[in-house]
């Protein structure tokens, strides 16, 4: 069976796309930012007539047609839409790849017969293409690289064993070369493939380079170039129906159990855990209710999980009875297999994840939170907090010098009943209504403010911490801010404040 390959290009794919959710009438393009100037990144038939080329400057193109309408482009949606015509395309071939990011490349061997011819297949692709709202041009080939310059230089058909009479007429930038290749062949009047297929090959390639003798003899079927369809992305869901309707919770969780175990396998197959899933209940009347769950961390175990949907499902209304079950797994992360044997059933880490994951559903996974130790003096900007879920913990650095407090709160004023002595702390104080002798003192640690932070609280200079023990039981964590007062005046005593406990 010869070989027939199929290749597809959209020279207008990402203005097609945009158009299709928007129109809009007269010319346009989608621009795309390129260091401190905006380009066209794609045009419209209308703007195309109208002198207006891919890569021109924006301001370049306002000049010729100032009343152009732009859009910005939207890489990650042109992608999406070329893997959805990817997907769509095979209904035509079993294999087929992007080539590029405008076209794609489908083996169509002992295909066309099934549309009536290889004629007729073009016919039905682009009758469909058309009434989507899509620009494509088709070509059938040989090979891959006869394929991609036949659509590029006007579409059609290379019968077999033609390829060399076909591509003959097309000019050498047809065989995808660099620019500079390309140039410098029509330079000294190798305009066409025909002028250069019977060419000695040697003086070809010490001219030109490898590349050149790589694609020609690509095009022509001397070098192998295969098809290479992108790998499917494992879709993570499964269904149950129903022969006859339920209602009760009971037979809502069974149900859920049996889908639970499949997915689960699925997802250990392909070596993921799922962090958020979707119990889809579809009722009798038409309606679907919907339970969503989040976990803390990736997982599939099947027991563990289906606690979490319990009192989602306790909630569902039933109605008239529930005919159908769906289960997705929304968002996956990696997850390597797990050692299983005797031991725990349940380690401390999956107890915590299982934890988190209840008051996750319950009151939002962003309000669980864990501290997370911060490169910072400042006591307020030593920790971080973070939400458990989306966050690994980090230990605390191994760090030299005084302790620190275990309570930590923001500044509360204490009152000194005398101006202490200059160095020196208070010897009886009042914090929260409570007098205090002070047994024991450490201190003073001077800490700076960060000058490159515009913090409020730190903005009255250095302190200096003191580490207090009182005759009465607490231990405090006291300062006094050498700067707001005189140390020879009443303000000496109003300078302290408390910013955290010992334990």
């Amino acid at each position: 069976m010869a070989r027939r390959l199929l290749s597809i290009w959209f020279p207008r794919l990402a203005s097609d796309v945009s158009l299709r959710r928007r129109p809009v009438e007269g010319a346009f393009a989608l621009t795309l930012r390129s260091g401190n100037t905006d380009h066209l990144h794609c045009v419209n038939q209308a703007a195309f007539a109208r002198g207006l080329r891919r890569g021109m400057a924006l301001a370049d193109a306002r000049a010729v047609a100032p009343d152009i309408s732009t859009r910005p482009a939207d890489l990650a949606g042109e992608a999406a839409a070329l893997s959805a015509l990817r997907r769509w395309a095979g209904r035509y071939a079993p294999m087929v790849a992007c080539d590029g990011s405008e076209g794609l490349i489908a083996d169509v061997s002992g295909v066309s017969h099934l549309f009536g011819g290889e004629e007729d297949l073009r016919a039905d692709l682009h009758a469909r293409l058309d009434r989507a709202g899509l620009v494509a041009a088709s070509a059938i080939a040989g090979t891959r690289g006869a394929a991609h310059a036949l659509s590029r230089n006007g579409g059609g058909i290379i019968a077999d064993g033609a390829l060399a009479i076909g591509l003959g007429r097309l000019p050498v930038s047809a065989l995808r070369i660099d620019p500079e290749t390309a140039d410098e062949l029509v330079r000294v009047g190798l305009t066409r493939i025909s002028d250069i297929v019977a060419l000695p090959r040697a003086p070809l390639a010490r001219r030109f380079g490898a590349g050149l003798i790589l694609r020609l003899d690509q095009a022509l079927g001397v070098q192998p170039e295969p098809v290479s369809p992108e790998a499917e992305t494992p879709h993570f869901g499964v269904r149950m129906t129903l022969p006859e309707a339920i209602g009760l919770q009971a037979d809502v969780m069974a149900g859920l159990d049996r889908l639970l175990e499949r997915l689960c396998a699925h997802l250990a197959r392909h070596h993921q855990g799922a962090r958020r899933m979707k119990l889809e209940l579809r009722r009798v009347d038409g309606e679907t209710a919907q339970v969503s769950i989040g976990l803390a961390r990736p997982m599939r175990d099947p027991l563990r999980i289906a606690g979490l949907f319990l009192k989602g499902v306790e909630e569902i209304d039933a109605g008239f009875g529930i005919d159908a079950l769906r289960l997705s797994a929304l968002v996956t992360e990696p997850m390597a297999p797990e050692q299983i044997g005797e031991g725990p059933t349940v380690r401390a880490e999956d107890a915590l994840a299982d934890l988190v994951s209840r008051l996750g559903n319950r009151i939002g996974f962003d309000r669980v939170l864990r501290l997370q130790p911060a490169d910072s003096l400042v006591p307020e900007r030593s920790f971080l907090t973070v939400p458990v879920a989306y966050s690994t913990p980090t230990p605390s650095p191994a760090r030299r010098g005084p302790s620190r407090p275990a309570f930590l709160f923001p500044p509360e004023p204490v009152s000194v009943a005398s101006p202490p002595r200059p160095g020196h702390p208070p010897a009886r104080f009042r914090w929260r209504r409570m007098p205090l002798s002070t047994l024991r003192a450490v201190g003073p640690e001077r800490i700076s403010p960060e000058w490159w932070f515009d913090d409020p609280a730190w903005r009255t200079g250095i302190r200096d911490y003191w580490r207090i023990e009182t005759q009465e039981g607490p231990r405090l964590w006291l300062f006094h801010t050498p700067q707001s007062a005189s140390w020879h005046g009443p303000d000496r005593a109003r300078a302290w404040f408390a910013q955290g406990e010992f334990a």
